[in-house]
């Protein structure tokens, strides 16, 4: 198999080549961890909300793309609970990981207001939140 990167041709094996795309498969799988929450970025172009430190599909939610989960959170109110997050794809214990998970996640403007119930605002402001819930 021959590869060419920068003007430079390479030849490699078969099994140099299979190795080189397992490198670049895991490095297209990028996983962050927040507090309570885990984002992972599949190679499919998926993207993975999970509870951190559990490894159950229960404590999970894979959305089509991350595109998916930012037009969700575009469709939330100003103040929203898990209730606003109850949709056919996204039910039960899993609605509150999505709202944590937005809260923690710096792409997304908001921040935990309260525990009981689990409530986030969508910040108007740049700040980041110094208070952790």
């Amino acid at each position: 198999m021959t590869v060419s990167v920068a003007g430079r041709t390479h030849e490699l094996t078969r099994a140099e080549a299979v190795s080189l795309r397992e490198a670049l498969d895991d490095s297209l799988a990028r996983h962050r961890e927040f507090v309570r929450t885990t984002g992972t970025h599949r190679p499919d172009g998926s993207y993975v909300v999970a509870r951190r430190g559990v490894e159950s599909a229960g404590h999970r939610k894979v959305f089509d793309s991350f595109e998916a989960l930012r037009d969700l959170f575009g469709s939330l109110p100003a103040s929203f609970t898990a209730d606003d997050v109850d949709t056919p794809a996204v039910s039960g214990r899993r609605r509150h990981l999505v709202v944590r998970h937005l809260a923690e996640h710096p792409d997304f403007p908001c921040e935990l207001v309260a525990r009981q119930p689990l409530t986030a605002e969508k910040r108007t402001s740049p700040e980041v939140a110094t208070e952790e819930l």
